[in-house]
């Protein structure tokens, strides 16, 4: 984030960019810890990969140092980006441990939070489509920033599809409990996965 800013944007000081870390809100989306951000321009200064060009001083504010990418700076930049394009990174996914470790054994109980989760989903999707579509009326975002927003739209969209099938198979379980199907171990669990492939000792 750091590197390709300096690129696009030119020299910057650390406050700089974090405020734009802070107005796209990459530390919610994509793990950029703001906090962070001078500890690693520092870094990133003692390794090469950024040199200071200037220090600024306005009234009686800090002085803040002016940086810029180096060479080197560019290299590693090269090697983040394909790296964070090519290679497919999966997150931590605590909704996926509570369904699979700690589900309820009382389906209404996990209907009703699935119904909540379902809101907030909405509330997240229609939101992010909300505020690109604002930005790039306005101008504020060219049709590649615009992109990004759809792709969150769409994933988001999945995750609503894909709970809609899970409300299903939730619901047939239940519907063939009442119907005296045994409910053995192996059986389909509300993921949708089988009990009997653990591989963890």
């Amino acid at each position: 984030m750091v590197l390709g800013t300096l690129q696009s944007s030119g020299p910057l000081h650390g406050h700089e960019i974090r405020r734009i870390a802070e107005v796209t809100s990459v530390s919610s989306w994509g793990g950029v810890s703001v906090g962070a951000l001078y500890r690693e321009l520092r870094t990133m200064d003692e390794t090469g990969q950024v040199e200071p060009v200037r220090t600024e001083q306005v009234g009686r504010r800090p002085a803040r140092t002016v940086y810029r990418i180096t060479a080197q700076g560019e290299m590693e930049l090269r090697g983040l980006r394909e790296e964070a394009v090519t290679e497919i990174h999966h997150g931590t996914d605590p909704f996926g441990v509570a369904l699979l470790f700690a589900r309820t054994d009382d389906p209404p109980t996990l209907l009703g939070l699935l119904k909540r989760r379902r809101e907030a989903i909405r509330g997240m999707r229609d939101g992010i489509a909300a505020e690109g579509e604002a930005l790039y009326e306005s101008g504020a975002i060219g049709p590649l920033d615009a992109a990004m927003f759809r792709r969150r739209v769409i994933q988001l969209d999945a995750e609503l599809a894909w709970q809609d099938d899970l409300d299903r198979v939730i619901e047939q379980a239940v519907a063939d409990a009442s119907g005296g199907r045994d409910g053995a171990p192996g059986a389909a669990d509300p993921a949708g996965e089988t009990c009997e492939a653990d591989e963890t000792t």
